[in-house]
């Protein structure tokens, strides 16, 4: 335990003494938080987004409409989480084309043209209108979650990673392992120094923005740190993996960028994936990131408890246990 302990100091104080990479993880997710809420703050989207179940409705000419995106449900699947979604003004309406029902939020922007738009609309006579109500959601709100995790992403993948094959690449491994510390101690304090370092930082991050935008939580701060915790711990075991062999910077950066772009871009954390391909929608639900956002994003803004959020927790396990498992497979000290 004392090898352990002063592995861990050693390795914080070195990321703390580091100004450079200390300064930009604290400040570069509140800068682009606060740039995104004020970048996309407006209410200028003309675009229409609708749901429906059923078959389209070739009658009804709102289909017809160029300026709206339709997103197709199963019938058969439960409504609530799409009506939800109708509450939180992520769609504009959700039509029901099998029993001539539509449902609007009164106070949603669109409500009151969209309205308009079916009682002009050609075959739109027998559509019953309903009405749901809910404040909206901020663009703010559903990117913290997202900012979070790919703070967590980059902290652990070059924090731990990176800053292993440059060990190896330095001949610091080479050195550690003429020492009596074993790689499992070495490698455990490596861990242990990022995830302190980046539950911090998250935590301030967090809050240190909550106290100019006032984000909307739902839920637990017991669950959401949990959720944190397991995905910090997640994301160390998949830097661990990659780290395991590569011995050349410049390759392992290669492939860490290979690794973080597609989760940056394909994980919802700037937008949401629905409409988009199913393929890709299959893609992304193959990613670590994808679990955790949807995960942050049901604790904040749905309330969700950690029942609910089950199966993201189950995914982020198994993964961190493979990405262990790889990882005390492949590791060598040079």
């Amino acid at each position: 335990m004392k090898a352990f302990t002063a592995l861990v100091k050693a390795r914080t104080m070195e990321f703390v003494r580091d100004k450079g990479s200390f300064a930009w993880t604290l400040i570069f997710p509140i800068v682009m938080i606060i740039g995104f809420a004020f970048a996309f703050s407006g209410n200028d989207n003309t675009l229409f987004k609708v749901g429906y179940w059923g078959p389209k409705d070739a009658g009804l000419g709102f289909f017809a409409t160029p300026q709206t995106q339709f997103i197709p449900y199963e019938p058969s699947a439960d409504r609530k989480p799409v009506m939800e979604k109708l509450r939180q003004h992520e769609l504009d309406a959700l039509i029901d084309t099998t029993t001539k029902t539509y449902w609007i939020n009164d106070q949603g922007k669109n409500s009151k043209l969209i309205v308009l738009l079916m009682n002009q609309q050609e075959g739109s006579q027998g559509y019953t209108r309903l009405a749901v109500s809910g404040a909206p959601i901020r663009y703010v709100d559903r990117l913290v979650p997202g900012v979070i995790a790919m703070n967590l992403m980059f902290g652990c993948l070059f924090g731990v990673g990176y800053v292993l094959i440059r060990y190896r690449k330095n001949g610091v491994l080479k050195r550690m392992k003429a020492t009596p510390v074993s790689a499992l101690t070495f490698i455990t304090a490596q861990g242990v120094s990022r995830f302190l370092i980046v539950i911090a930082t998250s935590v301030f991050v967090y809050f240190g923005t909550n106290l100019f935008l006032g984000f909307r939580m739902e839920g637990s701060y017991f669950d959401l740190l949990l959720l944190l915790s397991l995905g910090t711990v997640s994301m160390i075991a998949l830097g661990l993996a990659l780290a395991s062999r590569f011995k050349n910077e410049e390759l392992a950066n290669g492939i860490i960028n290979l690794l973080t772009w597609p989760m940056m871009l394909f994980s919802g954390v700037f937008f949401s994936l629905e409409g988009t391909p199913g393929p890709l929608q299959t893609f992304s639900q193959a990613l670590p990131l994808t679990h955790f956002v949807q995960a942050a994003r049901a604790i904040m803004l749905d309330g969700a408890g950690l029942v609910a959020i089950a199966p993201d927790l189950l995914f982020l396990g198994i993964f961190t246990a493979a990405c262990l498992a790889i990882a005390a497979w492949l590791f060598r000290w040079d």
